[in-house]
């Protein structure tokens, strides 16, 4: 959300809804509340319900926390519908393994401790 500022939602939440391709209030009237929601889910990022409840306050242009408890359930009903249908994948690995070498600034032309090992 770079050019229109949308009630409900700060620098943190714009920042990932621009990431996740969102990036006026018409791309998210498009794909609503909880189709945005489910896109920032998808990309790996951690947002609670909150951020749920926040665009569709945007939507309706009222504050979050005007939505009432039936409108909350249903939001939350149509996001766990969605992962349902296709779940949220799991996290892999955060990264592969560490080689490490280490270069001397004198080279005498024999390999380092740290080298031989990489080679085992």
């Amino acid at each position: 959300m770079s050019a229109v500022k949308l009630r409900n939602i700060g620098p943190k939440s714009a920042a990932w809804l621009r990431q996740v391709g969102l990036r006026s209030r018409e791309d998210l009237v498009a794909i609503g509340a909880v189709g945005a929601f489910v896109k920032v889910k998808r990309a790996g990022f951690k947002p609670s319900l909150n951020l749920l409840y926040s665009l569709e306050g945007a939507l309706l242009d009222c504050h979050w926390q005007e939505l009432s408890e039936p409108q909350r359930t249903a939001l939350v009903q149509d996001y766990e519908a969605r992962i349902a249908e296709h779940p949220l994948k799991a996290a892999g690995p955060a990264s592969g393994p560490v080689h490490e070498q280490r270069f001397d600034a004198e080279d005498d032309g024999e390999e380092s401790p740290a080298q031989s090992a990489d080679e085992d």
